[in-house]
């Protein structure tokens, strides 16, 4: 990224009053990565004194389990009690201004906006943009930022980052950068448990959800001929099985674990049901095919070898669009 960017990321944060109000915002949906880089930022703006900060993101206020005990979860509101004009906004983990839903109309103010992201389909938006595609996750950005800001790691901040790095990479299994974890080791540095998210964030599920999820793996679809005979491996779950089950959505974030393991298939697709006829598509590559360009097609995004987008119809529907992409 451009030094002017950092430069002007850090002037822009500078610039606001302590008591300000300042808005965080992170992603329709969001995961580790996005709630994690966005209460570990705001709890570095509170060490430097900001007195105004509220945190949200898009739909309905449903924080996943895994992550309702993280630091700074007391700034978490829901988006109908946003600032309305915020003097400041900060936005984590979105690539695309659909991403951020009836919020979307924070950027169309006076009040300067800086975007951290890391993925590569970043649409371009925000007055500030800290958009790095080779970041391991924004989480790697968010502490470039805090160090810019003179902001020194303690364990609150270090287990957001830390919830928000390991989600992203899959515990550490996607990535070869010894810069990620060297960052990782800074974090632990400041004495949080790793063992203790891990069990926490991965490790601890819900006895419907491991029902459920047997069931939904039971009813997947392998076409070794798809991916031009790379193979396809293909799943979904609808909102009866969450009802079945007692299960609330988050649930569903794992189940792409599973099913991109199958070894005949080098893509693997995962479709939950949000609402009647309209579904949040994962999609995973082994390496062998840029998932994020299939989605990018679709009106989503992401990176080469995971990537998502929001389809529409049935199941079989959003598979008959993703095959000819694969193809191609």
């Amino acid at each position: 990224m451009p030094e002017a960017a950092w430069t002007a990321a850090v002037a822009a944060i500078r610039g606001v009053a302590p008591a300000a109000e300042v808005q965080l915002i992170c992603h329709v949906n969001p995961d580790g990565d996005a709630l994690g880089s966005m209460l570990g930022f705001a709890l570095g703006l509170r060490r430097l004194g900001f007195t105004g900060l509220r945190a949200t993101f898009p739909g309905e206020f449903d924080v996943p389990e895994p992550y309702r005990t993280l630091p700074g979860s007391d700034l978490l509101v829901p988006h109908s009690e946003a600032y309305a004009e915020p003097v400041l906004t900060v936005i984590f983990d979105v690539a695309a201004e659909s991403r951020l839903g009836g919020l979307a109309d924070r950027l169309d103010g006076d009040a300067p906006v800086i975007v951290l992201d890391h993925h590569a389909s970043f649409t371009g938006f925000g007055d500030v943009a800290l958009v790095d595609p080779t970041a391991a996750a924004t989480s790697v950005v968010a502490e470039e930022l805090l160090t810019r800001l003179g902001v020194p790691l303690d364990a609150e901040i270090a287990e957001c980052l830390y919830v928000a790095l390991t989600t992203d990479t899959g515990s550490f299994k996607f990535v070869r950068s010894p810069s990620v974890h060297a960052l990782a080791a800074r974090l632990v540095a400041t004495g949080i448990s790793p063992a203790e998210i891990a069990r926490r964030t991965f490790d601890t599920r819900p006895f419907g959800a491991m029902k459920l999820t047997g069931e939904v793996l039971g009813r997947a679809v392998l076409d070794p001929a798809a991916a031009g005979g790379r193979g396809l491996v293909w799943t979904y779950a609808t909102a009866a099985d969450l009802e079945r089950h007692g299960q609330r959505p988050y649930v569903l974030d794992a189940l792409i674990d599973p099913v991109r393991g199958v070894a005949e298939a080098d893509v693997a697709v995962v479709i939950k049901e949000q609402t009647p006829g309209e579904w949040a598509v994962s999609l995973r590559s082994k390496g062998g095919v840029n998932v994020s360009a299939v989605a990018a097609a679709l009106g989503g995004g992401g990176h080469r070898l995971a990537a998502g987008f929001t389809g529409h119809g049935t199941p079989q529907d959003v598979i008959a669009q993703i095959l000819p992409l694969l193809e191609a």
